[in-house]
């Protein structure tokens, strides 16, 4: 079976459950740092159960095997799955079946504040019916979901209640590679489960779980049913939000990854104070995938330092008004370095629009300074509170897509040339109709060129929902325009 990156959030009610071999015992005075971590954090972290009722048309074959299918029949697993609990319903049109099923999942979450905000992944939420939130103490109580963020897989959900225990938030930047961590979830089900690691990386990005991405990688055991937990230091403070694992087998193998909690905390102060929506800056330009290697640096004349490439730069956007042009390396932002293509998108994320922003720029020799009016991010808040209107342009449209590498270039016989790799189709969905495969490149959407899955979601947002692609396939190149 392929590698493949998937959620952890979620386990369905029928799933068979993989266990993991248990650890050897430690030293007591060693151990006595992670019961104190448990009797202290296990209070705030919740059980999560979701409901959602699924039409009976749109159950079948919803999860399938392809060979272009780069993760797997599940890559980066959704919340509902292909089983439920079949209720009747009164057809209403002829010829069609309108039975539903209702879907129920699982996952994590942890209490914030004493009046009932609670944190956990977007993945866990979803746009479901019906949010049931069981703490500690055995007491359930129905949660009203207050936003979510598919960029960043953060959400945050509401249950009415007073004095609360609250978990202890952590600073993600203190955290170093190597330091012992803590995961507390739900896998399959089994409530306050305390899985022990190490910080294996930070900064982990372009895995393709989300569009802003800095993840914390862990070797902390973590299962279905585990996403939305936290990941604590050995102080008892939460560090990040357990959210995917690397797996051959939708199991655990070693390496799962978490939100940093200082990225999680910022979106949550926005989902709460804009009525579950995220505004993010925008600069209007298309990066060059990776960051800028020495190589290529030098290929532009810039033989020291560092910067981030501009491949296009979008008509009409701040970053054109202000005179930037494709091919120019952004050297530095309000004055601070651009060394990583990642970290700088979510540096211009974090700005506010309408703000002024100083880039300095190398072009052709010199070094240029611009001021850039930042604009608003178009199509944010999709995620926002309640119901399926919250969908992303891209989860529309029935795509699951990947960063195009040089590596999956070389797979799929795609060289030369960029764009987004369709990694999978949801069967029945616009895209699926249309004859979009696995394997297809989109080079552009709505007639400008795309360069990751974040510029499709961009600039596919369209006021009379039709979405314009430009395909590169092994059957040559075409256009599909898709009906959302």
């Amino acid at each position: 079976m392929c590698k493949r990156v998937v959620a952890v959030a979620f386990l369905m009610v029928s799933c068979a459950a993989w266990l993991s071999e248990p650890a050897a015992a430690a030293p007591t005075d060693f151990s006595r740092g992670f019961t104190h971590v448990a009797q202290e954090a296990t209070p705030a972290v919740v059980f999560i159960q979701v409901e959602k009722k699924v039409p009976a048309g749109n159950m079948g074959g919803f999860f399938f095997n392809n060979p272009y299918d780069l993760f797997g029949e599940d890559f980066f697993e959704r919340f509902f799955g292909q089983r439920g609990r079949q209720q009747p319903n009164n057809p209403r049109r002829n010829q069609r079946d309108e039975r539903f099923f209702v879907q129920t999942g699982q996952g994590s979450g942890f209490i914030i504040s004493k009046d009932g905000y609670i944190l956990t992944n977007t993945h866990v939420v979803g746009d479901a019916d019906h949010i049931t939130v069981r703490l500690h103490n055995g007491k359930e109580y129905e949660a009203k979901r207050i936003g979510a963020d598919p960029r960043t897989e953060v959400a945050v959900i509401k249950i009415e209640a007073d004095d609360l225990p609250t978990a202890k938030i952590g600073n993600t930047d203190k955290l170093s590679i190597g330091e012992w961590v803590v995961a507390i979830g739900n896998p399959f089900g089994l409530t306050a489960t305390l899985t022990v690691g190490v910080v294996s990386a930070k900064g982990r990005n372009g895995m393709g779980i989300t569009d802003y991405e800095d993840f914390i990688q862990t070797d902390a055991a973590i299962n279905p049913g585990n996403s939305g937990g936290p990941l604590l230091n050995i102080d008892g403070e939460v560090v990040g939000i357990n959210t995917a694992i690397f797996s051959r087998s939708g199991g655990y193998m070693g390496i799962g990854f978490a939100v940093p909690i200082d990225m999680a905390m910022d979106i949550k102060e926005q989902l709460v104070a804009n009525n579950g929506k995220v505004i993010r800056g925008y600069l209007g330009v298309l990066l060059n995938p990776g960051d800028l290697d020495a190589e290529m640096a030098r290929s532009f004349g810039l033989k020291s330092g560092s910067g981030v490439l501009l491949a296009d730069v979008l008509a009409d956007g701040p970053a054109a008004k202000a005179g930037l042009r494709a091919g120019d390396i952004i050297v530095e932002l309000n004055g601070v370095g651009t060394a990583e293509t990642s970290q700088f998108r979510q540096a211009v994320a974090r700005l506010r629009p309408g703000s002024a922003a100083n880039l300095k720029v190398f072009r052709e020799g010199k070094e240029l300074t611009y001021k850039v009016t930042i604009g608003e991010t178009p199509g944010d808040g999709e995620g926002g509170g309640g119901g399926p209107e919250g969908e992303t342009v891209v989860e529309k449209m029935g795509l699951t897509l990947q960063e195009l590498t040089p590596e999956l270039a070389r797979q799929f016989g795609q060289e030369g040339g960029r764009g987004v790799l369709v990694a999978a189709v949801e069967p029945g969905s616009p895209a699926a109709r249309e004859g979009i495969q696995p394997g297809d490149i989109i080079e552009e959407v709505n007639r400008q060129p795309v360069g990751a899955p974040a510029e499709v979601q961009r600039q596919g947002v369209s006021k009379d929902g039709k979405v314009l692609l430009k395909l590169r396939t092994p059957r040559g190149r075409r256009f599909v325009l898709l009906r959302l």
